[in-house]
């Protein structure tokens, strides 16, 4: 399996890529080409004709959550699928609107304008998306000190009511030394996901985890987070996005983490 980030907050110095605050990975696991999240705007798609990665032969685009920082490439999708359209798989409050006061945080594409295209699979359950990688659905709380957090409001009927991002997913991908989790924001909780991934495995060894961590402030969710992952003996970490330097460098005293950014590739087997 190969991972490619073509959007992360982070570039490379000296790699003359685009960044911008938002996520999108490019995955290729056997004959399946997954798009997991669109990050803000476009810039997936020139990172990605950068990097000599052909968009137009993704077979599934995967949505971590619905918030514009993930769901905003949804707009160019049209000009990149002209031929192939790859199935569309997210939770099923994905695609409801979401707001912070007055700023509109949600997906600007409706589940309605996807479906005139485009198979659209909204699950709350597990769904492999190829042999080796699940999509885990709705996450579960798992471990104390990760409570669901509202995050502005969202729109599930008439009227907006507080948002505690039930529709924040991730992909875990099976190994044959263990299991690798691929998380867009974590919303849900970084250990909530890690133990659900286990869960839905069968497989208790994580390898690595890339992607958003949702770490801020250093407080006693982060370190409850950081003596998680040293229980658990994960090898490498990959924070990005929305870790904060403070939350990384806190991590990084007790375990190595490695440096993200656009156009890092990883290969794991």
């Amino acid at each position: 399996m190969k991972l490619t980030v073509l959007v992360d907050n982070n570039v490379y110095i000296d790699h003359y890529y685009l960044g911008e605050p938002a996520l999108s990975f490019y995955i290729e696991d056997g004959d399946e080409k997954i798009l997991f999240d669109t990050g803000y705007s476009d810039v997936f798609k020139k990172n990605a004709d950068l990097l000599n990665i052909d968009l137009s032969q993704v077979t599934k685009l995967a949505l971590s959550h619905g918030h514009n920082d993930h769901t905003g490439g949804l707009n160019i999708i049209s000009s990149i699928f002209t031929k192939q359209k790859p199935q569309i798989i997210a939770h099923p409050l994905a695609f409801c609107p979401k707001k912070e006061e007055e700023l509109i945080i949600g997906s600007n594409i409706t589940k309605e304008e996807l479906l005139i295209d485009y198979d659209l699979l909204l699950t709350k359950e597990p769904v492999k998306l190829s042999p080796n990688i699940t999509f885990l659905g709705e996450i579960p709380e798992l471990v104390d000190f990760e409570p669901p957090k509202q995050v502005g409001e969202t729109k599930l009927s008439e009227v907006f009511t507080p948002d505690y991002v039930l529709d924040d997913s991730a992909l875990v991908f099976e190994g044959h030394d263990g299991i690798y989790i691929i998380t867009g924001c974590s919303h849900s909780g970084i250990s909530n996901i890690c133990e659900y991934a286990k869960q839905v495995s069968g497989i208790q060894t994580i390898k690595s985890v890339i992607g958003g961590f949702h770490l801020f402030e250093e407080d006693l969710q982060l370190d409850n987070t950081i003596e998680y992952f040293k229980s658990n003996k994960i090898d490498t970490l990959y924070p990005c996005h929305c870790v904060s330097f403070q939350a990384k460098a806190k991590i990084h005293y007790e375990l190595p983490i490695e440096e993200v950014g656009v156009g890092l590739q990883i290969e794991w087997h």
